[in-house]
């Protein structure tokens, strides 16, 4: 049980901060984000001993528990998630005030963590990465794929990639990567027992192999656009997946019909391992955005990314 210091001790410290306090709660946050002791401790420059006694000095400061453990796993407790929300833009306005120092040593350092679905990472960050390294060498790059669309700014992230610019009130958003497309595509030999669906809706009477939002748990409904009409069109069939590639190669097998972003399926539809169907329903539209939280000072690393990106989408 963490003891709490007398009255007196705590409206005394409350007013007192001192540098290793700080330290303390940076170690915090780190546990939270890298999921542990053991994890964390490389990150820190310090070993999962050390931080276990940086959290217990911390717990023992706060007169509370902040980390429910268990050999497993580590979660912040409701007080402790409390603390994570009030100082992690905190502990980031810091970081972006020594940060826009060493920029004026004309030295950008530090680290860019980001979220984002595995085909936004595959196609729109990956390709920028080594271009990126090559003109930041101090700057390391932190990209967690993730298919639940967590907020970004509550995971200790710097920046989400998503579709689409409808964000939270205080982000901004940049575009990221061009524009994109979905298409449907099927296997010849399923085409041949099966017949080809002329329009969206008679996909319903067809085998789909459907993609499962990790961020709701129900099946994503295919979208379509033609002549200014917008739907949706729910399908059915043998297989769910959360897995682009595991739905790509059931559709090469003939197992059904999939929908996929047109990245996805282009090497298959090139090597005619699967058609595109329904060509005229399934428009272009705006591709990903890399979101940051507005109120927050953006550190010089963050920044070098987000004009780095844009230079190579201008150019």
């Amino acid at each position: 049980m963490i003891m709490p210091y007398d009255t007196i001790t705590l409206l005394r410290r409350r007013h007192t901060m001192r540098g290793h306090d700080i330290a303390e709660l940076r170690v915090f946050l780190a546990v939270l984000d890298h999921g542990g002791f053991r994890m964390a401790a490389p990150h820190l420059g310090m070993t999962p001993s050390a931080v276990s006694q940086s959290i217990r000095a911390l717990e023992q400061r706060l007169g509370q528990r902040l980390l429910n453990r268990t050999t497993r796993s580590i979660a912040p407790t409701e007080a402790g998630q409390r603390l994570r929300m009030r100082i992690t833009p905190a502990l980031a306005e810091i970081a972006a005030a020594e940060g826009e120092l060493l920029a004026t040593l004309d030295c950008v350092t530090g680290r860019v963590r980001i979220t984002a679905p595995s085909v936004g990472a595959e196609h729109a960050l990956a390709p920028h990465l080594a271009s990126f390294h090559a003109a930041y060498p101090d700057v390391k790059v932190e990209i967690v794929v993730s298919e639940t669309l967590d907020d970004a700014v509550v995971g200790g992230f710097d920046g989400g990639l998503r579709l689409g610019e409808s964000l939270g009130l205080g982000m901004r958003a940049i575009p990221i990567g061009g524009a994109v497309r979905m298409v449907v595509v099927a296997a010849p030999a399923y085409l041949a027992d099966h017949g080809h669906p002329e329009t969206p809706e008679a996909l319903r009477e067809h085998s789909c192999l459907n993609f499962l939002r990790p961020s709701t748990g129900v099946p994503w409904l295919w979208e379509f656009e033609k002549d200014g009409r917008c739907f949706n069109i729910e399908v059915d069939g043998p297989l769910i997946s959360t897995d682009a590639r595991v739905l790509l190669r059931a559709a090469i097998d003939g197992a059904g019909i999939a929908f996929l972003f047109e990245q996805d399926a282009a090497s298959s539809i090139a090597s005619g391992q699967v058609q595109t169907l329904l060509k005229d329903w399934t428009p272009q539209f705006p591709g990903y955005y890399l979101y940051y939280a507005g109120t927050r000072l953006v550190t010089p690393a963050l920044r070098a990314f987000i004009d780095h990106l844009s230079k190579r989408r201008a150019s």
